[in-house]
């Protein structure tokens, strides 16, 4: 942790607003968010510029959770976009409707970090997300 301030950030887009409640729900239950904030977007562009933003700002950003399918941009396209800008952005795909052949070409591209199928598990979730925080120094309750 840098200091007391909040200096981290989680960023999660789905177009399905109950999605990303269950998030917030399940990450904050779970995680002493003290020095990170969660940002929740449904719509992708959106959640770009609030990027740039929060880069601006220099707070890290710990990992991104998509959804794959979304209007306008999908979970890939937003993926690849954001990789070309920032490339140490992890990635986290939430999808139950996502093309396989394109995950795993993501992938192996080393575009996604991991893939993680709806419904999930909150143990799933969890044990995707925690390697992640622990090298931020974000621990469990």
């Amino acid at each position: 942790m840098k200091d007391n301030k909040i200096n981290y950030a989680i960023i999660c887009i789905d177009d399905e607003p109950l999605i990303l409640q269950m998030l917030n729900f399940q990450i904050r239950k779970r995680f002493d968010m003290e020095c990170a904030r969660l940002e929740f977007f449904t719509n992708p562009n959106e959640a770009i510029n609030e990027i740039d933003n929060l880069i601006m700002e220099d707070i890290d950003i710990i990992f991104l959770i998509v959804d794959y399918q979304m209007p306008e941009l999908n979970g890939a396209d937003l993926i690849k976009a954001l990789k070309r800008k920032y490339p140490n952005l992890k990635f986290i795909m939430l999808s139950g409707q996502a093309n396989s052949s394109k995950v795993n070409d993501l992938i192996e591209s080393k575009l996604l970090d991991t893939f993680i199928a709806k419904p999930w598990s909150e143990e799933t979730l969890i044990n995707a997300i925690k390697p992640i925080l622990d090298q931020f120094n974000i621990t469990e309750k």
